[in-house]
């Protein structure tokens, strides 16, 4: 076995590739180490697969489950699900290549599908997917809801800006400006929207430009949401040709009226998410966007 180790091996009763021919039934001829979490492998006949490891806590049923309900959409390209078993994930490997303007409209048009999928409510779980999933490092719940700015206040601004606030990453007195949207959000959200087939977690590093062409999505948070919340966390961490990607999205599925200027809004679940994983610096620009929207509004 040609085995380039490139991280210490994972603290776990088996490797990757042990969990990788335990989960596929097939042996394993090559190993190489992308990071603590990660390895490629590669299987007899030459199949090369990406494997994963998980501390527990539900994140490899999580994102096996999020995999599985995006990949029946019929829509956005996903890894295929090739075993997992609660503590490995073993998925396709994606070979990538450069962003190109046209796969950029084709990934445009194909998320608004995946959207248009749509989702039994708001904060849904995929299918057999765990309701205390993960964005990220950082606990994710994913509770049913009908009416979305309720929803989105309470299960995804509110609780990680508590958090924030508890670890000192946001000021109490600077708090009040997201709250003050939270309870503004009938008025800021836009025209109604069914809840969408979210990705949940699409920044540019979930973004994976295949070397045939095509995207594909990695690592979802996937859940029931505003398909306005995927699209803002692209324009917040950047997307190689975002705008082509709008153009095919528009195409397809036209956003409501004013939806640039609800963007802010969005970006206040990711931040918050970051600010508690990362840091002030998140914080400082999700009380930006909030003032922001109070500003608009």
């Amino acid at each position: 076995m040609d085995t380039t180790t490139g991280a210490s091996p994972l603290a776990d009763g088996d490797g990757p590739g042990a969990a990788a021919a335990r989960l596929t039934g097939r042996a394993v001829t090559g190993e190489r180490r992308r990071s603590g979490a990660l390895a490629e492998v590669t299987l007899d006949g030459g199949l090369a697969v990406m494997v994963k490891h998980g501390e527990g806590g539900g994140a490899v049923r999580a994102e096996a489950a999020g995999l599985r309900w995006l990949a029946g959409a019929g829509a956005v390209r996903v890894p295929a699900v090739l075993g997992e078993d609660g503590r490995w994930l073993v998925t396709e490997l994606v070979r990538e290549g450069a962003p190109t303007p046209g796969a950029a409209v084709r990934f445009g048009r194909d998320l608004a599908a995946l959207h248009a999928a749509g989702a039994p409510a708001f904060g849904a779980a995929p299918p057999g997917g765990p309701e205390e999933a993960f964005i990220g490092a950082a606990p994710m719940r994913n509770a049913p809801g009908t009416d979305w700015p309720r929803w989105y206040a309470g299960h995804r601004v509110l609780p990680y800006l508590r958090r924030a606030v508890d670890d000192g990453t946001v000021r109490p007195r600077e708090a009040a400006d997201v709250e003050r949207v939270c309870e503004r959000l009938p008025e800021l959200a836009g025209p109604p929207e069914p809840p969408a087939r979210l990705h949940g977690d699409l920044w540019n590093g979930n973004v994976l430009w295949g070397a045939d062409g095509e995207v594909r999505l990695i690592d979802p948070a996937a859940h029931g949401g505003h398909r306005e919340t995927d699209l803002a966390m692209l324009r917040l961490f950047g997307c190689p040709h975002l705008d082509r990607v709008l153009a095919g999205y528009q195409e397809v599925a036209p956003l409501a009226g004013g939806w640039p200027e609800r963007v802010g809004v969005h970006q206040l679940f990711p931040l918050l998410v970051h600010a508690v994983l990362f840091g002030r610096g998140y914080a400082e620009q999700a009380l930006a966007v909030a003032r922001a929207a109070l500003s608009r509004g």
